[in-house]
């Protein structure tokens, strides 16, 4: 049942390897199952919640016979699953052209289901089920660490597993490894922890082997960047070339200069490139591209006479895609300059100042489809980027923005963000250009156009905007969703998972369900503190993302810093614990600073302060929680049935998380400090009844 408690460092190690075996597994899911079945992008969260339901339930498991040996088999199920439902096209409602676009990759004879909810309950199950046995495996070695007084130690262990976990995968994620090389990896560290026994050893070569089988005839990426899978297919002769993004058609790299060889299929396209030059009547000096790719909106600069070009992309391999094969070679002309960042840290942190600015096609092509009514957050589409675009334009200076709006609410959404940034009602082309069917146009370059008369108009056509849709914002970045609220799409989802979620319990532990059905001994303390630690966490990835752009180095800084600040304040608090009282006001006041500050507090130029303020951001809440935690885990009897309250807890913090489609983000900073709130008043109640009762114990006299 549990390990020999006689070895305190091999129990260490083991825990060690079983945490970081854990969140390795964690990420290569999120990034491999994405990429396999396109629709679990509309869940993003999906596979963090699988992970901590499964550990929670292997946590409430820990006294039952050891599932550990079925762990690469459940892997091997998982990647099987994939594997063939990833060549399946799961619709929603009316299959629509542009959610074939998600599928492009794939045969136009493919099977195809219409439903989408229903590979998001599945592999949300399959996901579960293989972290069961790792979750039971970390809390036996937890256990037998609390029977030797040193509970606080093997949670350190946990966490350094955890820590290198993260390091491990960001390495490989930059390094451009395939994921036949992350299961590797995976499988390889799995095997010093599952092989134990000869014939063990024979059953997991068997399931690691299928697994790699799998995830190898499953690939038809060529290229891995930190973001994307990519694939590059040639449009024929001169015509340019197409690039897919984890199996997605991403963009078009065409030759469009007015000089190159007309060709039907992308005259309409060169020409719609050219319009907001043909408006603007003067020839560019400085001109920045956000969201460059492979370099079609640079090229049209360039042959529009513009003197410098800063061209900002994200992604590393897609530069070196449009250097190499651009028909134009757009990258190669001495005055462009390539910056390899996120749209908005470059905004925020340059001081030049532009007479052009053009927002490219920014993962409109693929989003436009009968779920586009779902949420998609994206901090390039809101008022307060377009507000930091403007603060960069020079006294002349305008801004194009392409896109391809399929509906109606999207496209006056757009209009009105860019008349709120602007003061103005935007110039909207409207034909259609195959990868875009508008172009928003605005600033004063643009003033020639009846600017006057748009300036006037703008605060009628704003209160007319205001009435029919939400101006996405920092706090509520969702321009794909109809409205504010939780879709019915995320409502359904929220409850299956949640019912899903609950019925597991009851079915893996006699305790819980003793707990829940007869409403007696269930650790609500604990739960309110894993569903306050997600809700943190979710918001720290969203903050950080505004002050460093939403990448993996920025998702591996935050999970790097919050483990390293939790491991550091377990280390306090078991040499000099903080008594729980201060720990808990620490916390408070920290969640109440970070609500009152703007959205936008972190948003300087200089990187050294912007860092230092962004691991207060992250840390000083993290540091007071994890105070407090220890101390109730320390308190705790039962190690793996409090780990399991605490991680079932993050799973209803997970799914609390979806409110902030009506709430904001900001908003989930309340949430956690309303769960934390409860939580210290549970303890404070425990208390005083167990103070009462000691009273109540003692003699007449001694009372009195």
């Amino acid at each position: 049942m549990f390990p020999d408690p006689s070895s305190g460092r091999r129990l260490g190690l083991e825990i060690l390897g079983a945490s970081a075996l854990v969140l390795f597994q964690e990420l290569v899911l999120i990034r491999w199952l994405g990429t396999q079945v396109r629709v679990l992008a509309y869940f993003p969260n999906l596979i963090l919640l699988s992970a901590f339901l499964g550990l929670g339930l292997g946590c409430l498991r820990a006294r039952n016979r050891s599932l550990l040996a079925a762990w690469p088999v459940l892997l091997a199920s998982l990647a099987a699953a994939a594997f063939w439902l990833g060549r399946v096209i799961f619709t929603q409602n009316d299959a629509s052209e542009h959610l074939y676009l998600l599928y492009y990759d794939l045969p136009a004879d493919s099977y195809v289901i219409n439903d989408v909810r229903l590979p998001i309950l599945i592999f949300f199950l399959l996901s579960t089920v293989s972290f069961i046995p790792l979750g039971q495996f970390l809390a036996q070695r937890l256990q037998a660490f609390r029977e030797r007084k040193r509970a606080l130690h093997g949670y350190s262990w946990d966490l350094c597993g955890s820590l290198l976990a993260v390091i491990a995968f960001t390495a490989l994620s930059f390094s451009g490894a395939f994921p036949a090389v992350w299961f590797a990896v995976l499988l390889a560290l799995g095997a010093v922890l599952v092989v134990r026994r000869p014939g063990a050893g024979l059953l997991y070569a068997g399931a690691a082997a299928l697994t790699l089988f799998l995830v190898i005839r499953a690939e038809r990426a060529e290229i891995y960047s930190p973001y994307y899978a990519l694939r590059v297919r040639d449009s024929g002769g001169s015509q340019g070339f197409s690039v897919l993004a984890n199996g997605s058609l991403h963009q078009h790299a065409l030759p469009l200069r007015n000089a190159d060889e007309p060709g039907t299929r992308i005259a309409a396209i060169r020409a719609g490139y050219h319009v907001p030059h043909q408006l603007l009547g003067r020839r560019i000096r400085h001109a920045l591209v956000v969201g460059a790719g492979t370099g079609n909106d640079v090229a049209v600069l360039l042959d529009e006479g513009a003197e410098r070009v800063d061209a900002v992309e994200i992604d590393p391999r897609i530069i070196e895609i449009g250097r190499a094969r651009h028909p134009n070679r757009p990258f190669d002309s001495p005055r462009v300059r390539v910056v390899n960042t996120d749209a908005r840290t470059f905004l925020n942190g340059t001081s030049d100042r532009y007479d052009f600015i053009v927002f490219g096609t920014l993962d409109s092509m693929t989003r436009l489809s009968a779920l586009s009514n779902v949420r998609l957050d994206n901090f390039v589409y809101t008022v307060d980027c377009l507000r930091a675009a403007r603060a960069h334009l020079s006294e002349d200076g305008a801004i194009a923005l392409y896109f391809m709006a399929g509906t109606e609410y999207i496209d006056l959404r757009l209009r009105g963000m860019v008349a709120e940034a602007f003061g103005e009602v935007p110039l909207v082309a409207t034909d259609y250009r195959v990868l875009f069917n508008r172009i928003y146009m605005a600033g004063p370059g643009f003033a020639v156009r009846e600017g006057e008369g748009r300036k006037a108009a703008a605060p009628a056509f704003l209160a007319a905007v205001r009435r029919e849709v939400e101006l996405p914002s920092d706090d509520w970045p969702f321009l794909y969703l109809a409205r504010r609220g939780v879709s019915r799409f995320y409502g359904e989802l929220m409850f299956a998972l949640g019912g899903l979620a609950l019925g597991s319990v009851l079915l893996a532990s006699r305790e819980m369900r003793q707990s829940i059905i007869r409403r007696s001994r269930p650790d609500w303390e604990m739960f309110l503190f894993g569903a306050g630690f997600l809700l943190l966490e979710t918001r720290s990835v969203t903050e950080m993302s505004l002050a460093w752009g939403a990448t993996w180095l920025t998702s591996a800084i935050v999970f790097g810093s919050i483990l390293l600040v939790v491991l550091l304040s377990t280390v306090l608090v078991d040499r000099r614990p903080m008594s729980h009282g201060w720990a808990m006001g620490g916390l408070f006041a920290s969640l109440i600073a970070l609500y009152v500050m703007p959205s936008g507090w972190l948003l300087i130029a200089d990187r050294v302060p912007r860092l230092v303020l962004s691991v207060i951001f992250v840390g000083t809440p993290m540091f007071f929680a994890a105070c407090a935690f220890a101390g109730l885990f320390r308190d705790r009897e039962s190690a793996d049935a409090a780990f399991g309250w605490n991680l079932l807890g993050a799973v209803a913090g997970g799914l609390l998380e979806m409110t902030s489609m009506e709430l904001g983000l900001k908003a989930l900073l309340l949430l956690a400090l309303a769960g934390y709130l409860l939580a210290f008043l549970l303890r404070l109640r425990r208390r005083l009844q167990g103070t009462e009762v000691a009273l109540q114990g003692l003699p007449l006299e001694d009372s009195a």
